[in-house]
């Protein structure tokens, strides 16, 4: 038994390989031969919320061993194999679900004629309450149910017989073929004899049968037995008001027939009385009518080939299967422009909108939500799968481009301004003026006035 994931987490999926082992139930099952061996793959979603379908799709296949599932019988085209598995449900829950499927109908079977399996068995129960439930595979019981309608049963070995050599003849037969077209014997032939005694029997499973052979002026009365019960005498010599008649071989005639059986195994059993003649049989026509086949008759319980696996199933109240798992549990869904939200990331370029102020512990309500800067100097809230942790905000560089400038989201560099130079030339000036007013003063002394 195997566990294999097939898609992302999210979807938390189920998959479940399982070997099983079929056994006979009763004398008439389909897997009477053997146990037959089933390979089958169990898959359902495990993280759920109340409302949606917890959905079993079982697949069954047969493994390479080569036994198979086998008819039961002669049966026309239509035969179907029904499965139904078991699930086990604990927990919060508790039951039993039991995913159903039906095989493809069948051509015309023949006894152990290989049967095909239904190509899946499914059960969508509806979730309608949170909790938490474990689910356990367990057996998947198998039925053969035949379809309405007659198989003959011909006493001879022609490649389009339906029937094949069902029918058991007692010594003192002689078969006759290729008879005239015009007698209307089944396939142109038929069994004799002339042996009192002489007897021919068929087992079937069905709910009526139908004994057929030629009327004629030298056959002898025929005894015949149900299930070994001598039910009834007919004479072919003599048409239903027992008046003899005329002529010769008129096959193709039902001389004698019962409905109304219990469904299941029954023998029919003609058998030569009477004194000189001759008894004929061309056929045996079974019939079978589907309301009255008991479910299980033909029945075989699968189980599972060691313990089978458990798997646990979350249903959540409200919420959308389709979420992030890694997403918060307390996250709820908001509208980013709605600017009474609380949980709505502060655009720095807002000129309504404080700036967050980060204290390295404040989840701010949108854990697993980064503002990254832009190149314009706008935000945007981009999700992540990290671990839920204090939200960092980011301000821009710039909250608004400078007009003329170029939109790096970076101011322009400011111009140098030459203070070094502006000292210069006013050092310069002083000086230029503090010399010429000190030579003045001198050429004043030396002329004897004042300045």
């Amino acid at each position: 038994m195997v566990v294999l994931p097939q898609v992302p987490a999210s979807a938390a999926p189920a998959d479940l390989i399982i070997q099983y082992q079929c056994n006979a139930v009763g004398d008439n099952s389909i897997a009477r031969n053997g146990p037959v061996m089933l390979t089958t793959n169990l898959t359902f979603a495990t993280d759920l919320s109340v409302g949606g379908p917890l959905n079993l799709e079982w697949t069954m296949n047969y493994t390479g061993d080569p036994r198979r599932l086998l008819s039961p019988g002669y049966f026309r085209r239509g035969g179907q194999v029904h499965a139904t598995g078991h699930v086990d449900i604990r927990g919060d829950w508790t039951g039993v679900l039991m995913p159903r499927g039906v095989s493809e109908p069948e051509r015309r079977l023949r006894p152990d004629s290989p049967l095909g399996l239904p190509e899946m068995m499914s059960d969508p129960a509806l979730t309608s309450t949170a909790g938490t439930i474990r689910l356990t595979p367990r057996d998947i019981d198998l039925d053969f149910f035949p379809p309405d309608g007659e198989v003959v049963y011909n006493d001879g070995p022609d490649a389009d017989n339906p029937s094949g050599m069902g029918i058991v003849y007692s010594n003192d037969w002689v078969s006759k073929d290729d008879l005239p077209t015009s007698e209307r014997h089944v396939h142109n032939d038929l069994h004799e004899t002339t042996v009192e005694g002489a007897f021919a029997e068929l087992t079937f499973v069905g709910t009526g049968v139908k004994y057929i052979g030629p009327t004629d002026k030298d056959a002898s009365p025929v005894n015949i037995h149900i299930d070994d019960r001598l039910v009834a005498t007919v004479n072919p010599s003599r048409n239903g008001n027992d008046v003899p008649v005329n002529h010769d071989m008129a096959g193709g005639k039902t001389l004698w027939e019962i409905s109304g059986l219990d469904y299941g195994e029954h023998k029919i059993k003609i058998e030569k009385v009477g004194g000189p003649g001759y008894m004929w049989l061309d056929a045996f026509e079974v019939s079978t009518t589907t309301p009255e086949t008991p479910t299980g008759f033909h029945g075989a319980k699968c189980s599972p080939v060691g313990p089978p696996p458990t798997v646990q199933v979350t249903i959540g109240e409200g919420a959308d299967p389709t979420d992030d798992p890694t997403d918060d549990p307390t996250d709820q869904p908001t509208d980013p422009d709605d600017p009474d939200d609380p949980t709505d990331p502060d655009d720095p370029t807002d000129p309504d909108d404080d700036p967050p102020v980060d204290d390295g512990n404040s989840d701010n309500g949108v854990d697993n939500v980064v503002v990254n800067p832009q190149a314009s100097g706008t935000t945007s809230p981009t999700p992540t799968t990290a671990s839920p942790t204090a939200t960092k905000y980011y301000r821009a560089q710039v909250a608004k481009t400078p007009s003329g400038g170029v939109d790096t989201g970076v101011a322009p560099d400011e111009p140098e301004r030459p203070y070094a130079l502006m000292a210069g030339g006013m050092a310069l000036v002083l000086g230029s003026a503090g010399g010429g007013l000190l030579l003045r003063r001198r050429r004043a002394e030396h002329a004897g006035g004042t300045l």
